[in-house]
């Protein structure tokens, strides 16, 4: 029989079927009444216990507790309360294991009143610190204090190897309205596996969890979240986080690799496997520092459990995938780029979740994160969930998330997925699919006000950190400040001119002449945003072809199209995009399975386009003319855009300083053009710079043999003029010198 205790029946039987919504209230020390004088009451909750001795202070004697349910809550009640901050408790299991531990229930709740407040308004900027599992040492006891966010659970427990997973070990206490549950449990140390259990309010159901703001997760299929310090890792990029400071994004050259880590090279010889975080430090970032590249972009490195997802599927948001190693090795890659020279830029996607039963769908048996309407919540184009912008926890959550990258990882620049899919309620639905907002709009207000949120307070909190925005349509001003009006964020992906480019690239060129407007569309609105010419991952898969495949033609001038597409882009204003492949031609469609086809590098063909791409951005990143002012019209001047006959265009790329102008003359068909004339503006010696056709990189070796002196006869409404030879499908750069 149990004995006796002044518990009222009704905390019992909450603590022994799991139902307490606050633990504390019933476990550790209590004040009690001994003998008319004040004294104290411990309880410990211990389901597999056949005995618990109470082991106050060393020098005293352990001090048998009462079992007071047969399910495993004992009690003692002592006279002298005196020296029981630091007790133990000594338990021996019923296959006799004995062992010592650390009452959880004899800490206090470790939030503040502010946190609790700044939670609940959404503006815990910092919530990462304290969501999630972390390490900390309390009344010089160290464990791991967990808080995790479920307003709706009638009960949460901590879970893991060091309870066998058992929801009736580790009650979690509940913050009241915050819907915050938290509870330190001492002694656990880094690397310890957990989730979260826990039990519906509606249906009385048990959901096992993994921690939304955890810092590491397992490797899939396994789900477990991992307690992992993040904190401690020693930086040694001090210089170009200061440089980044002073850096003006707009102004200077941004030139981006774009690469998914699983499939950008793979070791064939050892099961085809990914490289890790390290060897890629090893490996990628010199081959994309020799490039000329100015910063890598990667795709999600959020953890995902699906491969095939690329990481937008995001189970995530604050871990790294464990695929390539440990937080601490990819912090040491992005460290390395730094040293390097080489920005870092990731994927993020704030725009939809996916809905595995261990990430944030139901996730406390209510649609918590998302909207239950599917008319809100539901993503039909991906088989997702939507997130419920519009409140504040769920902001909180998503902002937190980009600030944890920026600060914990020095990550310096966001490229924000979907963005379109976000502003818009109608997004990819039919007439009555969609809930219009309060104002009759297809707008989502709610997302419009996180994104220029995230906006301000990125630019404001990590200075020289840049948002890039995937928005496909024409929303305005996605690229302009708030206070204007804008979404804030710094650049824009061109997606017109991408399509454009593409379109046009994929004509023969006899019929070239007709499509003229493909190519000078671009400039009407190119100024309208800050924009990125991109030529991504989207591009080159799902039947789309590799860019290379996508060019008419023979062998030699499938190579000669893609150089002079990638000439084109380099000297059209706006900054600049690549994804991982097109560097050297990649011939099949990427695949996240495989490797890219580094083999093709031994041909010439393949190796001179790399070494144009490299040229390029050399160039790029060398002559202000082409960076500078790539947002206004005082950095472009068209010489002639209405030689559609010979599908020849040629235009000025101007710097601050005149001096700097580069003369960029197109010539998209295979024919070469002798004694061609365009105006140019000053009298003197224009050196060919770079010229597409040269035999390095694969062409025919037409040219200017090396640059050509200006004529005093006008032409083009300029005052002086070059006679050129123009060579194949080719675009030449020179400057006066």
């Amino acid at each position: 029989m149990p004995a006796r205790t002044l518990l009222p029946s009704e905390a019992i039987d909450r603590i022994v079927g799991g139902t307490h919504w606050d633990p504390l209230s019933v476990l550790g020390p209590h004040p009690a009444t001994v003998d008319g004088r004040t004294g104290l009451t411990i309880r410990a909750w211990l389901p597999y216990a056949k005995q618990v001795d109470l082991l106050p202070v060393p020098s005293c004697d352990p001090i048998r507790m009462t079992r007071i349910h047969p399910d495993g809550l004992f009690e003692t009640t002592l006279g002298q309360p005196d020296g029981l901050d630091d007790y133990r408790l000594r338990v021996t299991d019923y296959d006799g294991t004995v062992s010592e531990r650390t009452d959880p229930y004899a800490f206090p709740p470790l939030l503040s009143d502010f946190e609790l407040h700044l939670f609940a308004e959404g503006t815990f900027y910092k919530a990462y610190d304290t969501l999630g599992a972390h390490t900390r040492t309390v009344r010089n006891t160290t464990g791991v204090h967990f808080v995790v966010w479920a307003p709706n659970a009638a009960r949460v427990s901590v879970v893991g190897d060091f309870n066998r997973w058992d929801g009736r070990c580790h009650p979690m206490t509940s913050r009241g309205a915050t819907g915050l549950w938290e509870l330190f449990i001492p002694e656990l140390t880094e690397g310890t596996l957990y989730k979260y259990e826990i039990r519906t309010r509606q249906s009385d159901a048990v959901l096992l969890k993994a921690d939304p703001y955890a810092c590491a997760s397992e490797l899939r299929p396994r789900t477990a979240s991992i307690v992992y310090d993040v904190t401690r890792y020693r930086w040694q990029d001090r210089a170009w986080m200061a440089a980044r400071a002073q850096r003006d994004p707009l102004s200077n050259p941004l030139a981006i690799y774009e690469v998914h880590l699983g499939s950008w090279m793979r070791k064939v010889e050892e099961g085809n496997r990914w490289l890790t975080y390290r060897e890629l430090a090893a490996t990628l970032i010199p081959y994309a520092k020799d490039l000329g590249y100015t910063h890598l972009e990667l795709m999600p490195v959020t953890e995902h459990p699906f491969d095939g997802s690329w990481g937008y599927q995001a189970t995530g948001y604050f871990s790294v995938t464990s695929r390539y190693g440990s937080p601490e090795d990819f912090m040491a890659f992005v460290d390395a780029a730094h040293q390097a020279g080489l920005g870092v830029i990731i994927d993020w996607a704030p725009a939809h979740f996916p809905d595995d039963p261990h990430g944030l769908a139901q996730f406390d048996g209510t649609y918590l994160y998302d909207h239950a309407d599917p008319r809100r919540g539901y993503h039909p184009d991906w088989h997702s969930r939507i997130f419920n912008y519009d409140r504040p926890e769920v902001r909180n959550f998503l902002l937190n998330s980009a600030f944890f990258w920026l600060n914990r990882y020095h990550i310096d620049g966001l490229r924000v997925d979907a963005v379109a899919s976000m502003l818009y309620l109608d997004y990819g639905r039919q007439a009555g699919e969609w809930i219009p907002n309060e104002f009759g709009g297809h707008e989502n207000l709610g997302a419009v006000s996180l994104l220029k949120e995230l906006n301000v307070l990125v630019h404001r909190e990590f200075p020289g950190a840049i948002t890039i925005a995937e928005e496909s349509t024409s929303w305005p001003g996605v690229s302009r400040p708030t206070y204007t009006g804008g979404l804030g964020f710094t650049f824009k992906w061109n997606m017109g001119w991408m399509h454009d480019m593409l379109t046009y690239f994929g004509h023969d060129p006899v019929h070239r002449r007709y499509h003229q407007n493909h190519i000078t569309f671009g400039l009407l609105y190119a100024f309208t945003e800050n924009f990125v010419l991109v030529l991504s991952h989207d591009e080159v898969v799902h039947g789309k072809r590799a860019l290379l495949d996508k060019m008419p033609g023979d062998l030699w001038q499938r190579f000669a199209n893609l150089r002079t597409l990638y000439g084109y882009m380099y000297a059209h204003p706006g900054k600049k995009m690549l994804f991982m492949g097109g560097e050297f031609g990649q011939w099949v469609e990427w695949n996240h399975d495989t490797s890219l086809d580094w083999h093709l590098c031994q041909h010439d063909s393949h190796r001179g386009l790399q070494r144009w791409v490299r040229d390029l951005n050399w160039l790029y990143r060398r002559e202000p003319a082409l960076h500078e002012i790539d947002f206004d019209w005082p950095g472009f001047q068209w010489i002639d855009f209405n030689d559609t006959d010979n599908s020849v265009v040629a235009f000025l790329r101007k710097g601050r300083d005149q001096r700097d102008t580069i003369v960029c003359v197109c010539n998209f068909t295979p024919v070469p053009r002798h004694h061609y004339r365009i105006g140019v503006p000053e009298a003197g010696w224009y050196r060919e710079l770079l010229n597409s056709d040269a035999s390095e990189y694969g062409g025919s070796n037409v040219g200017n043999f090396g640059g050509v002196a200006s004529l005093e006869s006008p032409c083009h409404g300029m005052a002086h003029s070059l006679m050129l030879t123009l060579p194949p499908l080719s675009v030449l750069f020179l400057k006066r010198t």
